[in-house]
């Protein structure tokens, strides 16, 4: 047992303890904070409490084998413990994931950003698509999703769309989402049949909480507007829209969805303090920002991360070589194969690269 995870026990069995403290529930953000961890640690403890029982009922099967007389009967044992070695060979994998350091990010909400790159009004109406995928996907998780800003075409596509989806584990399912979004179908727009390729770009924010971030009142230059609509007709004849400007880093956020001036300002702070906090973890981490940069690029189809092919019902990730021959389900949000295989692939790279540290230590 490595020291990490005695570390975990000691601290499962700490707070096995402290949940049965009354006073815990006095302090609400406290108790969310240790139940939060206990269930965290309740997993762990729980995995290898299977590991050690079918670790036992291996070492009692292999003195079986040893003892038995009956050659049926040691046969029966043999085939026992071929199959708790691929039990427990699978209950030590799933502990070595556990013990990797969950990354703090992957409890936090998103803002989520989906702008039109390369393809014109085709590639405005696959944006919409794509958010008609995520909120799917949102409401089957139980998450909350609110639209903070958006840019919709005349055929009922999105230029951009920006949104917030909060719930359990966010980011987690959703970090991978970054990048170009390639797709190859035969827009509804054409008349001759032919297909057509359009690019999309997405951008996953982690949002921050304003504790986090300390933007400055006189680092902000608001300017309020009159709401426009597809096609520049003005659908508010109020002064409701606002865009905020932050004058050191030049980010630039624009909210008009509602009809309260107020209402946007709030929605357009919260897409600016994610926008800013992710500059700043930019800066701590300087590789995940550069992975981010090359994901997401400019919008041209030749930088993309993922293929959507209509005609074939086929969608490819191109980062870890996976083909699924189900884009109609996935289009309607069933989407939990690809974000579990995206995930998979991001831990065992993680595992690996620990993997070689320690050895090398």
């Amino acid at each position: 047992m490595n020291e990490r995870l005695e570390s975990l026990l000691r601290r499962y069995d700490e707070l096995s303890g402290l949940i049965q403290d009354p006073e815990l529930v006095k302090d609400q953000k406290k108790y969310r904070d240790t139940m939060r961890e206990y269930s965290q640690l309740d997993t762990i403890a729980g995995t290898q409490r299977e590991i050690e029982e079918i670790s036992a009922q291996l070492a009692d099967t292999k003195t079986l084998i040893q003892d038995e007389k009956d050659p049926d009967m040691r046969e029966m044992a043999k085939e026992e413990s071929r199959e708790l070695e691929t039990h427990l060979k699978d209950a030590e994998d799933r502990l070595k994931f556990l013990l990797i350091p969950k990354d703090p990010l992957d409890e936090k909400n998103i803002i989520m950003e989906i702008r039109a790159g390369t393809g014109g009004d085709e590639a405005a109406l696959f944006a919409s698509d794509l958010y008609r995928m995520y909120s799917r996907f949102a409401e089957t998780k139980g998450w909350k999703f609110e639209i903070m800003s958006s840019n919709e075409t005349e055929l009922g596509g999105f230029k951009e769309i920006v949104f917030s989806i909060s719930g359990n584990n966010v980011y987690e399912n959703l970090r991978y989402e970054s990048g170009v979004h390639r797709v190859q179908r035969v827009p509804a727009t054409e008349a001759s049949g032919r297909i057509h390729t359009s690019a999309v770009t997405v951008a996953v924010l982690p949002e921050a909480d304003e504790t986090e971030i300390d933007i400055r009142t006189e680092d902000l230059r608001i300017d309020v507007m009159r709401a426009g609509g597809p096609g520049g007709q003005c659908v508010n004849t109020t002064d409701s829209a606002v865009r905020i400007t932050h004058i050191p880093s030049g980010v630039v956020v624009q909210c008009q969805d509602e009809k309260s001036q107020i209402k946007n300002k709030a929605k357009a702070m919260r897409v600016l303090r994610a926008r800013i906090y992710e500059m700043e973890e930019a800066k701590a981490a300087a590789s995940r920002s550069e992975a981010r940069k090359n994901q997401v690029g400019s919008g041209d189809r030749s930088e993309r991360i993922r293929t959507y092919n209509f005609p074939q019902n086929r969608l490819t990730d191109h980062r870890i070589n996976l083909t699924l021959y189900k884009l109609d389900l996935i289009m309607q949000g069933d989407v939990e194969e690809l974000f579990d295989a995206l995930k998979l692939s991001a831990r065992e790279e993680l595992l690996q690269t620990t993997a070689s540290v320690t050895a090398a230590s």
